[in-house]
């Protein structure tokens, strides 16, 4: 499911595509969005995971497959800084899926693997996996909490980019220029909810979740982000808080 080592930028690169993809499955599957046919089983330890695959018989599932090969092509080139996988009831926003992505030059640096007697350069596989398997695990465990959605839902996503590398006219495959106002509305209290982190050599990968407070029959303590806005701009979003990147 993971590459085997990660101590290159390519093998860097697969582990995020391949946990994005994952991600967006996971939420499309315990949401009920599309038929089983619609998906691909794998298992990650005792974590059964429900990847989208090509169902042609669904056009819906489709095209949350070319979404997803379109942020592919914004990774590889570097330009993606936000991905905003939303889903909506006019106008407000029920529940909200923030990824988060930095890209990092590769600087060696002496570190410590689980084995005293063993240096490496960089950041430990092992240790990278762990945290891999941990935002996933979160992730799954997080959506089984969440209260149903309403009837009358959309889903949507957005991409942010970092403007001092990408082309004013660059648009991933999948995707258009988005003409709607920058703000998010909840129409309840919103809260949110860190699912976790994974940090490369070479890329950080953030997940968190936004949703109305009262659609969340428990939450772990820690996982709560507090005095979340009723009305949440994207530069709000983007706004990075003290804390390990870790």
């Amino acid at each position: 499911l993971f590459p085997e080592s990660i101590t290159t930028e390519q093998q860097s690169l697969v582990l995020v595509k391949r946990l994005l993809a994952i991600s967006m499955s996971c939420i499309t599957y315990m949401r009920g969005l599309f038929p089983e046919s619609s998906y691909g089983t794998r298992y990650l330890d005792d974590l059964c995971l429900k990847i989208l695959r090509e169902d042609k018989s669904c056009l819906g599932s489709l095209q949350i497959v070319k979404w997803i090969q379109g942020c592919f092509d914004a990774l590889e080139k570097q330009y993606v800084n936000l991905g905003f996988y939303a889903f909506s009831s006019n106008p407000t926003v029920t529940e909200m899926y923030q990824f988060k992505f930095k890209y990092k030059k590769k600087v060696p640096q002496m570190d410590i693997c689980s084995n005293h007697r063993e240096f490496v350069t960089g950041l430990c596989s092992k240790d990278v996996k762990q945290a891999s398997r941990l935002l996933l695990r979160t992730l799954y465990l997080l959506m089984q909490d969440l209260g149903p959605l309403p009837n009358d839902i959309t889903l949507s996503m957005k991409l942010l980019y970092y403007n001092d590398v990408t082309p004013k006219d660059y648009q991933p495959p999948g995707f258009k220029e988005d003409g709607s106002p920058g703000d998010l509305l909840f129409a309840g209290d919103p809260i949110n909810l860190r699912v976790g982190s994974v940090s490369t050599d070479f890329h950080l990968m953030k997940v968190r979740v936004t949703t109305e407070k009262k659609r969340v029959r428990k939450a772990d303590s820690n996982l709560i982000q507090k005095n979340g806005p009723t009305e949440i701009s994207h530069q709000g979003l983007d706004c990075e808080e003290e804390e390990e990147e870790e």
